[in-house]
This record gives structure tokens, sequence and C-alpha cells, in this order.
């Protein structure tokens, strides 16, 4: 049997020193920390070293003071202005350096030492980078608004980064595992996203709905809202909250916008987001939304777009369609209410006999039954695409 433990302790003043080093030569953030504060992460590392062996070797878990000298160590970096980017590699690269430093201390009769070692860290490390996170992000908050912590929150939970749970939890908004991702999309010219513009456009919706969200765009709002889990809304209500949102949105910014949802696990989100991204891009343009596209209410559009010469022909049939009174605000409404006459003549403020009319017309201009198979697939598809606006440079 050697003297594992004593070994890892002795080293611990070199090793600190090395993975300080590293910090400083691999991740930018650390290379503009002041000599002062680098002495402070080198006492820090080799406390830490130390604690740690003296803790395996008497089988013991970190004590509450332990955890607490380590969450003030992390709101120190937090305050020296570390990113979040940055505080995570350190993260990362302290764990690497410590398994090769375990590796180093261990001779040939060592191996029960080494492997209570490696237990110890896989029971324990978890809950220490939580207090050192969970400090860093409280002494972070001096350098970003409540928005600005929130747009990190979202982005965070978009890439699944570990490291959001304690950020979630500082702002009040737990990480769920499942969300529904809304894209809000503003119509017209876009703009420049200032941080003054941010802040104007973004408080409001969060002093109304506390949920992770972005204006990563100058046109475009991303939302992510927890469902399907214990504790949280169910899907219908996710869906109240999206629309409410976005009627918001649509309110504070100023104008007409499209929608476009997907639901997707944590683990999956970017994909769930480049998706409701596309359905928004392809959903009509409502001054007050209506509803949540889908990709099940724009697949036929989707294809459009991803066919030029299949949207060619749809823009030729909205073309044809312009030439009569009021002919796609009418399908649109003769779709959206099932082809149901008097439902939709009601929704339009219209004589049934008007409604007549116009549908004749729309056969008479294009050639198709606007109540046929036929009609429903072609006419509805075009209709959808004029009114998000793919076409209005043919104006």
């Amino acid at each position: 049997m050697g003297d594992f433990f004593g070994t890892f302790k002795r080293r611990a003043d070199a090793n600190a020193q090395r993975v300080v080093e590293a910090c400083i030569d691999e991740i930018a953030d650390f290379q503009a920390i002041e000599s002062k504060a680098r002495g402070s992460m080198l006492e820090f590392a080799v406390v830490v070293r130390r604690r740690t062996a003296d803790l395996v070797a008497a089988d013991e878990p970190l004590l509450e003071s332990d955890l607490a000298f380590i969450e003030s160590v992390g709101e120190e970096r937090g305050t020296q202005g570390v990113s979040p980017a940055g505080q995570r590699g350190a993260l990362s690269l302290h764990a690497g350096l410590t398994l090769r430093e375990i590796s180093e201390a261990a001779g040939p009769g060592d191996l029960n030492e080494t492997m209570r070692m490696l237990d110890w860290l896989a029971r324990h490390g978890v809950t220490a980078q939580a207090a050192y996170t969970r400090g860093y992000f409280r002494g972070h908050e001096l350098y970003l608004s409540v928005t600005a912590r929130v747009r990190l929150l979202t982005t965070m939970v978009l890439h699944d980064d570990p490291m959001a749970a304690e950020l979630g939890h500082s702002l009040g908004m737990p990480v769920a595992e499942h969300y529904l991702v809304t894209v809000i999309r503003i119509a017209g010219e876009r703009r420049r996203v200032s941080k003054a513009y941010s802040e104007q456009i973004v408080q409001p919706l969060l002093e109304q709905h506390r949920v992770p969200l972005a204006l990563f765009e100058p046109d475009e709002l991303v939302a992510l809202i927890p469902c399907r889990g214990p504790g949280l809304v169910d899907t219908a209500a996710a869906e109240s909250l999206g629309l409410s949102l976005a009627r918001l949105f649509a309110e504070v910014a100023g104008g007409p916008c499209s929608v476009g949802t997907a639901h997707g696990r944590r683990s999956s989100l970017g994909q769930a987001a480049e998706l409701a991204r596309k359905v928004s891009r392809v959903a009509p343009i409502e001054r007050v939304p209506q509803r949540l596209y889908t990709v099940a209410d724009v697949f036929a559009e989707l294809g459009a777009v991803e066919t030029p010469q299949m949207d060619e022909w749809l823009r030729k049939v909205a073309r044809r369609l312009s030439d009569g009174p009021d002919l796609v605000v009418t399908l649109d409404a003769y779709y959206r209410n099932d082809m149901n006459r008097p439902l939709t003549s009601t929704s339009l403020h219209i004589h049934p006999r008007t409604l007549d009319y116009r549908l004749r017309r729309v056969r008479d201009l294009v050639g198709i039954d606007p109540g046929s198979t036929r009609g429903v697939r072609v006419l509805s598809t075009a209709v959808t695409r004029a009114l998000a606006g793919a076409w209005d440079h043919d104006r």
C-alpha cells in the first residue's frame, strides 16, 4: 500500500499552479484578471485539493461550510466579469486536470485509494460545481440586467447547457424537460437590435409572462414555454400562454406578426426552435395573432418554399385572385371555417349570396372549384403564402 493521499496533498501547490496557468493560457476571460485575483484563484485551487484529499481519506462528504466557501469563490469569479462560456471552460479544464493529477499521484499499490477518490468525486463533485455555479451567477448579476440574464438563460436552455439550471433558479424560472418553442416574427422592415430597443420590447413581456424569452433578431422573438411536466402547465395551457404572449408582443412592437411553434425536449430544443422559426416564416401575418401555427398547419407551404418552381406557380394563382373582390380574404375565412358557408358569411359580415358570388368568381379566375379536394389543396396553400407576405414585392 502506498501513500496516495499524502502524495496528492504534497503536490497540491504545483498542481494548483498548473491549473491556474492553464486557465489563463487557454481562456480569454481569465487573461484579463489582475494579479491579485490570480493569487486568490491559486489559493482556492490549493485549498480544494487538500480538502478533497482529507475528506476522501476520512470518507466524509462536503460540509455546509465547504459548500459555502466554494459558493463564495464562485461569486467572486462572477464579479470579476468572467463570461458563462469562460466559467464553463474553467470547470471543464479543472475536472480534466484533476483526473490527470489523480493518475500522477497513484502508485502501484494505490488502486483502492484511487478508486475511492474517483467514487467520491462522482458523488460529490456535481454538488460542488452546483455551489460554485450558484455563486457565480449571483456575482454575475452586477454585470447584466434582468432582461439580459433572461436572454442568457434562453440561449443556455436552447443549447442544453448544464449551467442553465442554476441561472434559471436564480431568476425564478426553473429549467423544464419539455418546452413549447414559440417564434414570433414582426412583419416589415428589419430594425437594429440595440440594448435599449431590446429592453423596451422584452421588459413588458417579462412583467406578464415569466418564461425564458429573447429578441435574437430585430424582427424575431423566441420564447420557451415550459409544459408537460410535474407542476407545469399542460399543452393547451402552454398554447394559450403562447398566444397571449404573441398578442402582447405585436402590441408592444407595434406591428403585425406571424407565429410558429414546435414542441421539444430540452436535449433537442435547438431543432424544435429551428422548426418553429421555419413555420413562422410561412405562417399568415396577422395584426392581432389569432392562433399558433405548427408544422401540421403549414406543411404544404413549407414544401413550396423549398421548391421554387412550385412557389412560382402558386404566386401566379394568387395573382389571378387579386383580380376579384377580396378573394384572398374570402378564401382564408372559408377554409378557416371548414368551408361552412353560414359561418364564413357571418365572419366576413357579408350575405351568403355574396359569398357564393365570390366563390364562383374564384372558379372562373383560376379554373378550380374552391370546395373541391384540389381546391382545398391548391387555393389554401396559395392563400396562406399570400397572407404570409411571400410575394409582397409583386405589389
